[in-house]
């Protein structure tokens, strides 16, 4: 069995870690493509190296993709209200120091536990990982 860090879990937060085989802007290109053909909405992206720059400061390149489905969060929400805490379902978009970019969120069953929720609901939540995966790709 894979150990966490081999699954890319940061032990003991959650965060899942992909290496992304393309830029920043490529991939929450990809990324918004992929939501868009499940018609999931995007109900924002936050550019957080972009309000950096805006006040005078430098960032690597950083974004914040929120979105989700009301049909999959809802259920959610009635079986554990604390889930709306991290819900829509966020991705970070990201480089680091040495100009690798990285697709970062939540680990669906990290969510699960910390909420509670029953596992036949995990599924709503673990279309992030498919999602990650595929824009990274």
């Amino acid at each position: 069995m894979a150990s966490a860090a081999e699954k890319g879990v940061v032990p003991g937060n959650g965060i899942v870690d992909k290496p992304s085989n393309h830029s920043v802007e490529q991939t929450v290109e990809r990324f918004k493509a992929l939501l868009q053909a499940k018609a999931v909405t995007l109900f924002t992206l936050i550019d957080h190296s972009g309000e950096a720059e805006r006040v005078g400061m430098k960032m690597r390149p950083t974004k914040l993709l929120i979105f989700g489905n009301p049909k999959a969060g809802t259920p959610l929400m009635l079986a554990s209200p604390s889930i709306a805490i991290d819900l829509p379902l966020k991705v970070l978009i990201w480089e680091d120091a040495r100009g690798k970019v990285w697709v970062s969120y939540n680990s669906p069953s990290y969510l699960q536990e910390r909420h509670g929720l029953p596992p036949e609901l995990l599924q709503n939540i673990a279309v992030v990982e498919g999602l990650a995966a595929k824009a990274a790709e």
